[in-house]
């Protein structure tokens, strides 16, 4: 198996588990998932209380609360790439890519935390950037969900994740989303006479189905645009 994966359903009380590697052990594991997921989820919600201050958005909670309900579509996601000799050991000369191709998140935000193995790499329009691994660190992805917010303010991050050739890497993603009825379009303080909304409203459920049945690579966003833009300057 190229990569072992791990996923929760996080709601505010309950954490249900779905994978068999849980079936032993499961009090002791649930307990602490809960208390995991939700230091990072008070996290997440301190860090979209930054970027809203930084943007001038009152009240400053109108980001994170978004993602701090009962209801909300968030997940907690465990992966493990095993070592990948392959990668170096192509005959063909062509690049090989194990894990996944580059993509944008559809949420509000994610947040990353790996073990001292490198493999996140950030895509702009100059070239790809390897991100440095420091198991010691969180890092914040945007998610298409908070460009649509902030009106293209913030931009959703174009990144790839891939094995190592010699380590394992293992890894942890917090997906946070809001609630699957949750009507997503630009804050109306983010937009004067000058600055028309460039996205059509939406509710995440909606915007949900039409990402996860697009590729991976796709501009998942495109559909929703109220006009012609290019926000990947």
């Amino acid at each position: 198996m190229l990569c072992d994966s791990i996923f929760f359903t996080v709601s505010r009380f309950k954490l249900t588990v779905n994978s068999s590697f849980f079936h032993t052990r499961l009090s002791f594991w649930r307990n602490a998932l809960l208390e995991s997921t939700k230091s990072v989820r008070k996290m997440t919600c301190d860090v979209l209380e930054m970027m809203a201050d930084g943007l001038g958005i009152k009240p400053r909670n109108t980001l994170s609360k978004l993602v701090s309900g009962e209801n909300t579509d968030s997940i907690f996601r465990l992966n493990h790439y095993p070592p990948c000799p392959l990668i170096n050991n192509n005959s063909n000369g062509s690049n090989i890519v194990i894990g996944f191709g580059e993509h944008t998140d559809p949420q509000i935000i994610s947040v990353l935390r790996s073990n001292n193995t490198s493999g996140l790499q950030i895509n702009l329009s100059d070239g790809s950037w390897p991100v440095p691994s420091d198991p010691s660190s969180f890092f914040f992805n945007v998610s298409d969900s908070l460009q649509v917010l902030t009106n293209g303010r913030f931009k959703s991050v174009k990144h790839t994740v891939s094995a190592n050739s010699r380590k394992s890497r293992v890894f942890m993603i917090y997906f946070a989303g809001p609630s699957l009825t949750q009507r997503i379009a630009p804050l109306t303080c983010l937009i004067d006479n000058e600055d028309e909304s460039l996205y059509e409203e939406f509710t995440w459920s909606e915007y949900k189905n039409s990402a996860y049945n697009s590729r991976l690579s796709d501009n998942r966003l495109q559909p929703f645009e109220k006009k012609a833009v290019s926000l990947n300057d």
